[in-house]
């Protein structure tokens, strides 16, 4: 039976007091991410740090291929504060890069593996980056960008044992490292913005020392674990949350490149995997996979999903098949990495909720002027504490308006309640966002390039549901005058533009769309058929 009243709301609350307390001192001494991977190596140096494509590595090997690699970088005139792209799929040369680039005080700029041309244009202009780590096989991506303008000062290629990375690697330089803080920045990650324009969110050190301290007060892994690394380190789940935790506690990563049920399966089988955190859709993918014997994942103790909502009938099902695996959910952003945490004892109980904080973080309901509602309310989630991003790189307007409340309060921009034992129900979003499979799709950036199209005259793009992927985009099309584009043909326009993964599934010309008498489309109005007797959570 769930116990969440026991201790009652106000000791809950003093005892999360108390642990916020300790997770701020003990991000202040931890102080940069580099001494993360220092204190396992130094703890256990003959344990396996990295598995990567049956490669072992140690972590004593890990520290000081890090420190190698750190002393290259300054060495190559590159200063404290400089920003790097990276460009990479999850393995030992993205993880060392990590490292390293924390250690040389140097801002780690993280690009999906899946950016346009335009992205990677936009990304790297953005933050102004002086280099770009990048694996041979997504060259041409940036070599595309390049043409819109792209551009910085030395590109690295990661290409396999003749990598000039690894070459910065094996010279064994050593350089005088900076004297870092826990308020110097750590690392960027970009989100969609609303004006299709992608935002670059800026964290510190601090803050995701932060989340890794939670991460190991929280998540239930330790140094005997081994733990698959199959979300992307270029977001923020994947590496800071997951992959920084894994290295917290001194267990072992078995990294993944990319996505694929049945390899998951194998690596997980022959390696023992004991924890991992997921998608929703991988989890489908892996119940779908066929030939699937559960008694494969027989070592798996722990799976955390995270990015999506979880539907009921997907866990019922993930339950009956892994009865022995322990299912934890999470909710986090960019901007923040974890912010609340469902234990397994609640998934039944609590199911509808995304848990409660996690250890070190506060939360509130607020009104529209930043009042805290009481339990049942439903009003914006806000969070505090050493978790939330510095800002949004070079873009004042939006920082500010993160942070509008006041007090050190930043507004996800998602709606929600607030039970009386703390757990968070989240109910719908602020924004128009649509999370399609954990992946961010801004409907703005979906209706620019349908306007780029000459036959458009008027459209708005929203979320459908789907059984796969939670929600995917739709459109409703006004077409103009004698128009003659098909509907085939409006989606290779979309997805020429902007890539096919955020293309509409379902485009529908109509003849006019609901307005408000100021004349902003209703796209409450527009979404309602489509939602009818569902929840659409975040």
């Amino acid at each position: 039976m769930d116990d969440v009243t026991q201790s009652g709301p106000p000791a809950d609350r003093a005892r999360r007091d108390l642990q916020r307390h300790d997770i701020v001192s003990a991000a202040r001494s931890l102080c940069v991410f580099g001494e993360i991977l220092r204190a396992s190596a130094q703890a256990a140096g003959h344990r396996t740090a990295l598995i990567d494509d049956d490669h072992l590595m140690s972590y004593a090997e890990f520290d000081a291929r890090c420190d190698r690699l750190a002393a290259a970088l300054v060495t190559a005139g590159f200063a404290r504060g400089d920003r790097i792209g990276a460009m990479m799929m999850n393995g030992r040369d993205y993880a060392q890069l990590f490292f390293a680039a924390a250690r040389a005080g140097l801002v780690l700029c993280h690009l999906s593996t899946r950016s346009t041309p335009r992205d990677i244009a936009l990304s790297l202009g953005k933050v102004g980056a002086r280099a770009l780590f990048i694996q041979q096989d997504l060259l041409p991506q940036f070599e595309a960008a390049r043409g819109l303008g792209a551009s910085c000062e030395r590109v690295i290629v990661i290409d396999g044992e003749r990598s000039e990375f690894l070459a910065l690697i094996d010279r064994g330089l050593s350089a005088v490292m900076p004297n870092l803080t826990p308020d110097d920045l750590l690392g960027i990650t970009f989100t969609g913005g609303t004006t299709g324009s992608p935002k670059a969110v800026a964290v510190t050190h601090g803050a995701r020392c932060a989340n890794v301290i939670g991460g190991m007060s929280d998540f239930e892994i330790g140094a005997r674990d081994v733990c698959v690394i199959a979300t992307p380190m270029f977001h923020t789940v994947g590496l800071y949350v997951w992959f920084g935790t894994v290295i917290g506690v001194g267990a072992t990563a078995l990294l993944q490149p990319n996505w694929q049920a049945r390899r998951f399966v194998d690596a997980a089988e022959r390696h023992g995997a004991s924890a991992t955190l997921l998608v929703p859709t991988q989890l489908i993918d892996l119940l779908g996979t066929a030939g699937f014997l559960p008694a494969r994942l027989g070592a798996m103790r722990i799976i955390h999903h995270a990015g999506a909502p979880m539907p009921g009938a997907l866990l019922d099902r993930l339950e009956a098949t892994l009865p022995w695996v322990r299912f934890i959910e999470h909710y986090g952003q960019s901007e923040t990495g974890q912010i609340t945490l469902r234990p397994p004892e609640f998934n039944h109980s609590k199911r509808e909720s995304a848990g409660r904080p996690v250890a070190g973080i506060e939360t509130r309901i607020v009104d529209h002027d930043g009042a805290e509602l009481p339990p049942g309310l439903i009003g914006e989630l806000v969070t505090r504490g050493p978790h939330v991003l510095q800002g949004y790189w070079n873009d004042p307007e939006q920082t500010e308006a993160a942070f509008r409340y006041g007090d050190g309060w930043l507004a996800t921009g998602d709606l929600g309640r607030c039970d009386s034992d703390g757990f968070i129900t989240l109910v719908d979003r602020a924004k128009d966002m649509i999370v399609s499979g954990a992946e961010n799709i801004y409907p703005i950036e979906l209706e620019n390039a349908l306007y780029h199209h000459p036959d458009v005259a008027e459209c708005a793009v929203f979320g459908i549901p789907d059984e796969r992927w939670g929600e995917v985009p739709a459109a409703h099309v006004v077409l103009r005058p004698g128009a003659t584009v098909d509907k085939i043909a409006l989606a290779a326009h979309i997805e020429a533009e902007i890539g096919r993964w955020k293309r509409p599934r379902l485009i529908e010309f109509v003849p006019t769309l609901p307005k408000t008498a100021i004349g902003k489309i209703q796209k409450n109005v527009l979404r309602e058929p489509y939602w009818r007797h569902r929840s659409r959570l975040i």
